[in-house]
């Protein structure tokens, strides 16, 4: 590994970027693309967000209740799980799939997204709606501006549960960015994961067991999520997600008759095409200068190995840049947190970890000089005369 060391202007952090060219020594193999039913398709990276397989992905339609893995990340994302809701008449006004609310019902936020997540309430859509935008009209526009910012460029939502509306579309590919930002969450992550689940709601509430609809997580080994949908308009919608040996994948489709059989395939085609690798980062050459200490510097290590995930038999030119701090004062103990290092492929940040220190260095000890004992008068009046003789003579 090439190591460039930038000397900076003293800061609290200096940066020093290491480059890495990283080439996979195995040959180029072709895999045979999956042949699937839907009419558009999206296979994506969840870590990366790179599209491993697609199938007229950019193509705008109707994507059914696939709709509420947005209405749903808004309910995580409002960070009040815990929320008490009453239910009124108005709220309740959507035809369609159900979790059972009635007027008057208390239910958390947290049992309204696995509502949705699950059992696909459209009266949990709407409930939502009301309770975080005052009105559907207004969640939706917190919908749309959400999808801006993922960079769903194909989409405009007009409902938050996914019920036909002409203005309300979206794509194959837009999906697959929404389903890798939901997977990412954690609290996200576990709802859609759960093939069943109690949630308590009611008046007075007690508990009921919900039934996932997505078929998926009980077919396919490796997966963990993500929303089933269907009207008459949009066909049978699909959003998967499964990991594998640390790739975590998504997949897309829309107005799909088998697509149970489609996302199996587009699955196992994902994960013979795409690998996780550990970055080689040798911080051997690299140490942080101690202040006081009884040792100059300390070396240092990493946290954890960075890893990143690309096409088997593809080239990675990996870019290391390392933010670490221009000195520390003793005493400074092991593990101290220290800097980070930040793995950069294709200007993108892929990974980070953080950078500790690999020893401990104490204060260094000062041994004071022990003090002459003073000189008696007498002995200090014989040496004078001693001079003075010295000097005569």
């Amino acid at each position: 590994m090439a190591v460039c060391l930038v000397n900076l202007r003293p800061v609290a952090f200096v940066t020093a970027v290491f480059t890495v060219v990283c080439f996979v020594l195995s040959g180029l193999t072709v895999f045979a693309q999956p042949d699937v039913s839907a009419s558009c398709a999206a296979l994506m990276v969840a870590e990366t967000g790179e599209l491993i397989y697609g199938k007229d992905e950019h193509d705008r339609r109707s994507m059914a209740s696939t709709t509420k893995i947005m209405t749903s990340l808004l309910a995580i994302e409002a960070l009040t799980p815990q929320m008490k809701i009453t239910v009124s008449a108005d709220m309740l006004n959507v035809e369609g799939t159900s979790m059972g609310l009635l007027p008057g019902d208390t239910v958390t936020l947290e049992g309204l997204v696995y509502g949705m997540l699950l059992q696909s309430g459209n009266d949990a859509a709407n409930v939502t709606a009301i309770t975080l935008g005052g009105n559907v009209e207004s969640f939706v526009s917190m919908m749309n501006k959400r999808a801006a910012e993922i960079g769903m460029n194909d989409t405009h939502f007009e409902t938050p549960s996914g019920l036909d509306s002409k203005e309300h579309y979206s794509t194959a590919y837009d999906m697959a960015l929404l389903g890798c930002t939901a997977i990412k969450n954690p609290e996200f992550a576990a709802v859609c994961s759960q093939k069943s689940a109690v949630v308590c709601y009611g008046n007075p509430p007690y508990r009921r067991t919900l039934t996932n609809h997505n078929r998926l997580l009980r077919i396919y080994d490796d997966a963990v999520g993500i929303k089933t949908g269907f009207t008459k308009k949009s066909g049978r919608c699909l959003v998967s997600a499964a990991r594998r040996d640390g790739v975590t994948l998504v997949a897309v489709t829309l107005n799909a008759p088998d697509d149970w059989n489609d996302h199996s395939k587009m699955l196992e085609f994902g994960f013979s095409v795409v690998e996780r690798h550990e970055a080689d980062t040798d911080m051997s050459a690299v140490s942080l200068k101690i202040a006081g200490g009884e040792s100059e510097s300390v070396s240092l290590k990493l946290s954890r190995p960075l890893r990143y995930i690309s096409r088997k038999g593809k080239s990675a030119r990996t870019e290391q840049k390392i933010s670490l701090k221009k000195f520390e004062y003793a005493p400074i103990e092991e593990n101290t947190v220290v800097g980070s290092v930040e793995l950069i492929i294709d200007g993108n940040v892929v990974d980070r970890a953080e950078i500790l220190t690999a020893g401990a260095v104490q204060v260094q000890k000062i041994v004071p000089k022990e003090p002459q004992k003073e000189k008696s008068r007498i002995k200090k009046f014989i040496e004078k005369i001693k001079n003075i003789l010295r000097n005569w003579m």
